[in-house]
């Protein structure tokens, strides 16, 4: 597999202060450049910016998927196997509040994954998963 440049997204927030402490104290991101209007976040070598626009926030709808209620707008990111459980039991550490518990999907099947969900201080759905095989992520 060839190796995968960063991606940048830009996502809407209501207040930029709370916004860089969860994204620095609690997902761990390191600072990049900022304005009085916005902050990029290195988030695991890819770069996300929050841009404070509180009128593009709306409530997260959302869609069953395996009997859960998930996020439809949403973003994160795939992590390797091992990194995903350290991160999942951090976060559990610092008291995140699920949306979906860490949990394994497809468990000793093709496809076996981890996931999880939260939301950030401006309720922007965020999920991060791993593959037990990483071939498995674009297969059907």
């Amino acid at each position: 597999m060839s190796s995968l440049q960063p991606f940048h997204l830009a996502f809407p927030v209501n207040e930029l202060e709370k916004t860089k402490e969860f994204y620095t104290q609690t997902l761990g991101c390191t600072l990049g450049r900022s304005s009085d209007s916005w902050i990029d976040f290195n988030l695991f070598g890819h770069q996300v910016v929050a841009h404070l626009n509180p009128e593009e926030l709306t409530k997260t709808q959302t869609s069953s998927v395996d009997g859960k209620e998930v996020p439809v707008r949403h973003f994160g990111i795939v992590l390797e196997w091992n990194q995903w459980h350290i991160f999942s039991d951090k976060l559990k550490q610092k008291g995140v509040e699920f949306l979906i518990e860490p949990y394994i999907r497809f468990k000793n099947e093709a496809g076996e994954q981890a996931t999880m969900f939260f939301l950030d201080p401006s309720g922007n759905a965020l999920e991060f998963k791993s593959f037990k095989d990483p071939e498995m992520l674009f297969q059907d």
